[in-house]
């Protein structure tokens, strides 16, 4: 419904408060998928998932190039499970 309505009819603070939404859903998304298993417990111990995920972050902090965040992600985790 938001995405109807037209940015002028916002004032600066609605706009600003809702410029931190994307930033807010987007753990809310990623925590589950790298640290909860098929049954939905935590899983802390021998999970690739969260070695790619800080692999990830640290390619996306110093090169701020989405692309090789996202690749650099998946080709080690497909490095961990497929090849260690």
């Amino acid at each position: 419904m938001i995405a109807l309505l037209k940015k002028e009819m916002f004032n600066d603070r609605i706009r600003e408060v809702l410029s931190y939404v994307p930033s807010a859903i987007f753990p809310a998304i990623i925590f589950p998928a790298i640290f909860l298993d098929n049954a939905g417990s935590i899983e802390i111990e021998n999970n690739p998932k969260i070695l790619a995920a800080i692999i990830a972050m640290a390619v996306g902090i110093f090169t701020r190039n989405i692309i090789a965040t996202i690749f650099s992600g998946l080709a080690s985790y497909w490095f961990i499970i497929f090849i260690v």
